[in-house]
């Protein structure tokens, strides 16, 4: 018996059995329901979305023995037909070999004649954008009032290109490219079914690699199988796809981390010696930042189960916020460049030691020495009162040093943008009448870029009401910053407002009556 590959054997021949369309599902069943039928309907959406699929469901929908149903039998000679591609009255057309004004002519001469088996004559015309002008022509008489038996289904990767005269005559649905989480899931039924063995990992490779089309994860899970000699196995799949192993990526940015420009070297050295795509790899670096970001803005949208928790947690305190931008930055740059390069692997380092070269201890200690070469005020000589001028006073009520007092003083400095993020980080440590010291840490010496420190010297004149030099030192905080405290009361304002929704009445009969459970990501304080 010949072999059939999964693509084909898992197709769906159901809505109920659709993966990842619930909205054109929801839609197309309700109209079936209630015999709300459209005499055209038009899908939309990349490759293996499932377009096709549905076309074929809804024509035996339209021609189930049983009546028009949502749920048709999948027994009788007509859903068994249409199953097998022999049914009578289902005309399936490639538009894109079937162009010419002539062939669509023959084509609708027949749709004023009477369906031969079925209850409805269904035309399919797949990719029907390729169609030409005149043949677009020749059918919107036909579409536009068709008789009572025909249906037309139009499915499209371009709708751009289909005439507007022609959009106007369908139900248009627009199909969505299938998040790698449902095609992974529905990859695990498969292989069940089929008794291969699998680990989720390789089946989430699999799915991101399919980029939405569930054809394509099907096609990749065939390859994969025979490339696994039965068994999906992870090392096995990344060998096939070509993809980097997560350890590499923790690896290069823990290496940054440290500072550790020869682990660099040898990382991308043993990248290249395993073949592995440097392009891949940039990509995957990039959406790794990407989800470090995610977990320093909201450290609860990180899963306790997620297998790398720990090291990306120990990542988010080992970088800055803006560093993570900006290694985002380099990367996605870095990807960009590598055809530009003299060779890819050439390209890749030259990225890795750009993240190495503005790694933030580094920005901070330039940045630092410069301060110590050229300790003259950042504002300008003219703000500076003349010899004969008697020293302006200060503010009634501002003390000269204290942690607790800068926390007041930088509410009230009206700052923005960097300089604002400068002067929160920092904590102070002198403050007298002509000089004001700040610390701040390494990890956040990036924040001195310019103009924010000129920006914070002005502010801290006007506010004092006298000159003052400022100076930065680059050392470990030993008091709270204006930024931990703010960093501090949002999350105990979280975890109040998680409390309080917790011990809510109407929420705790939800979750007891529909068995719920409560997404503590999604609750926001109010104030």
């Amino acid at each position: 018996m010949s072999y059939q590959v999964l693509a084909r054997k898992w197709r769906p021949r159901s809505f109920s059995t659709l993966v990842g369309q619930e909205h054109v599902v929801r839609a197309l069943t309700h109209a079936l329901a209630e015999q709300r039928l459209h005499h055209a309907y038009l899908f939309t959406g990349t490759r293996g979305v499932g377009k096709t699929t549905i076309a074929r469901i809804l024509a035996k929908s339209l021609n189930c023995e049983s009546g028009i149903t949502p749920s048709p039998c999948g027994h009788c000679a007509a859903c068994q037909e249409i199953d097998a591609g022999r049914f009578v009255d289902l005309l399936e057309v490639d538009a894109a070999t079937n162009t010419k004004v002539d062939e669509m002519r023959q084509l609708l001469e027949n749709a004023i004649y009477a369906p031969t088996r079925g209850r409805f004559k269904v035309y399919v015309i797949d990719e029907v954008h390729m169609l030409s002008n005149s043949a677009f022509n020749a059918m919107l008489k036909t579409l536009e009032e068709p008789p009572e038996h025909v249906k037309f289904i139009l499915a499209t990767t371009d709708p751009q290109k289909i005439p507007v005269t022609v959009l106007s005559r369908c139900l248009q649905f627009n199909l969505k490219q299938m998040p790698p989480s449902a095609i992974s899931g529905h990859l695990g039924q498969v292989l069940q079914a089929e008794g291969v063995a699998y680990d989720d990992t390789s089946l989430g490779l699999i799915a991101r690699s399919a980029a939405g089309s569930m054809r394509d994860a099907l096609s990749l899970l065939d390859q994969a199988i025979a490339h696994g000699a039965g068994r999906i196995e992870e090392s096995q799949v990344r060998s096939m796809l070509g993809t980097v192993d997560l350890d590499f990526l923790f690896n290069i940015l823990e290496a940054v981390a440290r500072g550790d420009a020869d682990e660099l070297l040898r990382i991308a050295a043993d990248m290249a010696l395993r073949s592995l795509s440097f392009s891949a790899a940039l990509q995957e670096l990039a959406s790794l930042l990407m989800h470090l970001q995610i977990v320093q803005a909201v450290s609860v949208a990180i899963d306790y189960d997620e297998p790398e928790r720990r090291r990306l947690l120990s990542l988010s305190e080992s970088f800055s916020p803006e560093f993570v931008q900006l290694a985002y930055q380099i990367v996605i740059h870095g990807r960009n460049d590598l055809a530009l390069a003299p060779d890819e692997y050439a390209g890749f380092v030259m990225t890795l030691l750009r993240l190495h070269g503005f790694r933030p201890e580094l920005v901070g200690d330039v940045i630092s020495s410069l301060n110590t070469r050229r300790p003259t005020p950042v504002c300008s000589p003219a703000k500076l009162p003349s010899p004969d001028e008697p020293p302006i006073p200060s503010q009634a009520g501002v003390p000269l040093d204290g942690g607790d007092d800068w926390h007041l003083m930088v509410a009230e400095l009206h700052l923005t943008g960097l300089a604002r993020e400068l002067a929160q980080h920092c904590e102070l440590r002198e403050l007298s009448e002509s000089h004001c010291l700040l610390r701040l840490a390494p990890a956040h010496g990036h924040l001195q870029m310019k103009p924010s420190p000129e920006k914070l010297q002005q502010a801290l004149v006007e506010y004092l009401g006298r000159p003052i030099v400022l100076r930065f030192e680059m050392a470990k905080i030993e008091t709270d910053t204006p930024a931990a405290t703010a960093g501090r009361e949002r999350q105990e304002r979280l975890a109040h407002a998680v409390s309080s929704v917790e011990q809510d009445a109407f929420v705790r009969d939800a979750i007891d009556l529909f068995d719920a459970s409560l997404i503590d990501s999604s609750i926001k304080p109010i104030a």
